[in-house]
């Protein structure tokens, strides 16, 4: 499978040593990942291996098996607090130092996906200068809170909210859920619009088949870049002529709309 994946083009491989893996099979896990790691550094694209949580006892064997040259960082599921990110990151730097790696190469993807979690978001996130996002664990989450997961999102609205502000109030990306129907691609799209409009930067794929859409969704298309290129010009014309604020197609452009158009233009691939 790592073989296979090789071959897709997402924006980063994510091997898995927690939630996929059956305790049974942690050791053979850990095993298998670092043989086959070459392959995937080898593509060019960054992999940060999934370790299992810090409560779990098994995070500082997964981190000597994982961590390498050509490793861009690791993700670590169910953190809790910002104490668990103050543990994993001086754990990071230990491992830096033995690998012959420069200090702070090694960055973080954050699970949260707990109600602690939830609650400490914000200051989850600005614990370390090597987050580079949090993601939100569905499933884990419902879990905690001893709720069924719904075929929407209504009963996890707002742990999703809070952490798409907590992210962005921290500077970092927030990255959702896996949708798990992987063969339903509308369903797909229409659960990553969604995230899309309430903050989340990108998504999480558990089939090869989910990397284009996902990509799709989260890409400013053609009609969105050509609307924020008209308000761009629109505002800045406005600008020179002493004005602060204009109209386009009905609308008002102010400067909170120019700036939203802005970034979206900042962000094309």
């Amino acid at each position: 499978m790592i073989g296979k994946a090789a071959g897709f083009r997402p924006d980063a491989f994510v091997p898995d040593l927690e939630d996929s893996v059956a305790d049974a099979d942690k050791s053979e896990a850990r095993r298998t990942v670092r043989e086959q790691m070459g392959v995937l550094i080898n593509t060019g694209i960054p992999v940060l291996p999934r370790i299992n949580a810090r409560d779990t006892g098994l995070a500082e064997e997964d981190l000597q098996s994982v961590v390498r040259p050509g490793v861009c960082g690791v993700s670590i599921g169910k953190v809790n607090t910002p104490d668990d990110v103050l543990w994993l990151s001086d754990v990071l730097s230990e491992l830096e130092r033995k690998q012959e790696m420069s200090p702070g190469t090694l960055g973080l993807v954050l699970w949260i996906e707990t109600a602690l979690g939830i609650v400490n978001c914000y200051e989850i996130c600005r614990a370390s200068e090597r987050i580079l996002a949090v993601a939100f664990g569905a499933e884990d989450f419902t879990h905690d809170m001893a709720i069924q997961r719904l075929e929407g999102d209504g009963n996890v609205d707002f742990a999703r909210n809070t952490l798409c502000i907590a992210a962005r109030a921290a500077g970092v990306l927030a990255l959702d859920t896996p949708y798990f129907q992987f063969r339903d691609k509308e369903g797909l799209i229409v659960n990553a619009v969604a995230s899309k409009h309430i903050g989340f930067k990108g998504k999480f794929a558990i089939h090869p088949a989910q990397v284009d859409p996902i990509n799709r969704v989260f890409s400013p298309t053609k009609d969105e870049i050509d609307y924020a290129s008209r308000v761009v010009a629109a505002y800045e014309e406005a600008e020179r002529k002493g004005r602060g604020s204009t109209s386009l197609d009905g609308k008002v452009i102010d400067v909170p709309v120019y700036k939203r158009a802005r970034e979206l233009l900042a962000s094309r691939p």
